[in-house]
């Protein structure tokens, strides 16, 4: 395999940092504007229901016919160990953008441990293919800039499924945008085009593989897309308020509006003035 050379590395490094100063310069200002705000809540709003079903139908057509069967047959053909290996890289690729988004959710003792995680798995786990850092009581956590936007009191905005990459919602679909400029891979100009799409395509047949044994209880569901649905929504939740969401209230549900014809509990409803006068 090519090496790449020192002042490719030097230059893709000098790159990503200044974009990343610049990007959290841009997010420090948003952040100190909702530092004091309350964390948004994650709703199951479904207004889209009709276009996010179709693209659900595009999603799992798409599934079945390319994705579910490669992912299959990568799994049949690689160790356990292996998978392990490929997993641990591309996680620790993507993880510079935990750390940022730890720092910008005001969680600087976080975002230090995760720098360190960092560190401490592309040296000495060999760029990341072993998670040494665990082991040594710096353990994975998870964020991206959804996350941080719904610290910030944003909330997440109509549920949505996008093309190819399935659940999401108004405010975590552009977020996306965000985490693909703070991943060190966007960077690495030096790297053919074929092999950076070549590894996302991996890190996706990896992905898919590991979720294969949830298939039979996706099945055995009465409507799929709606199990998918409230998994995310509360699985999302559950993220944004690191693993201790508070009780839902009557604010947080999408409620109908009041039928006025239905009198309250308890009081009895007038009946309607008769406008025809009556006869003697």
């Amino acid at each position: 395999m090519p090496r790449l050379p020192a002042s490719s590395l030097a230059a893709a490094s000098s790159s990503f940092v200044s974009s990343i100063l610049r990007i959290l310069l841009i997010c420090s200002v948003l952040a100190m504007a909702g530092c004091a705000a309350t964390p948004g809540r994650t709703t199951s709003n479904d207004r889209f229901e009709k276009f996010n079903r179709g693209v659900y139908k595009f999603n799992d057509v798409l599934d079945r016919a390319a994705l579910k069967p490669t992912a299959k047959g990568y799994k049949k053909i690689t160790p356990q160990w292996m998978r392990t290996g490929i997993s641990n890289f591309f996680s620790n690729l993507e993880y510079p953008s935990v750390a940022l988004n730890q720092f910008l959710q005001g969680k600087g003792k976080l975002g230090f441990r995760d720098t360190g995680r960092f560190i401490v798995n592309t040296t000495l786990g060999l760029g990341g293919l072993f998670d040494v850092a665990s082991h040594i009581g710096l353990e994975k956590n998870d964020e991206d800039f959804g996350q941080t936007l719904a610290k910030w009191g944003v909330g997440s905005g109509p549920y949505l499924t996008l093309p190819f990459f399935g659940p999401s919602s108004l405010r975590d679909a552009p977020s996306r945008i965000v985490d693909y400029f703070f991943s060190p891979l966007t960077y690495w100009e030096d790297i053919p085009w074929q092999a950076q799409w070549g590894g996302r395509a991996l890190d996706l047949i990896q992905t898919r593989a590991s979720l294969l044994s949830l298939d039979p209880t996706l099945q055995r569901a009465y409507d799929p897309y709606a199990f998918i649905r409230d998994a995310w929504v509360q699985q999302r939740d559950f993220a944004v308020f690191d693993g201790n969401p508070p009780p839902e209230t009557l604010e947080d549900e999408d409620l109908p509006p009041p039928d006025d014809s239905v009198a309250p509990e308890g009081e009895t409803q007038a009946e309607p003035a008769n406008p025809t006068p009556s006869t003697p």
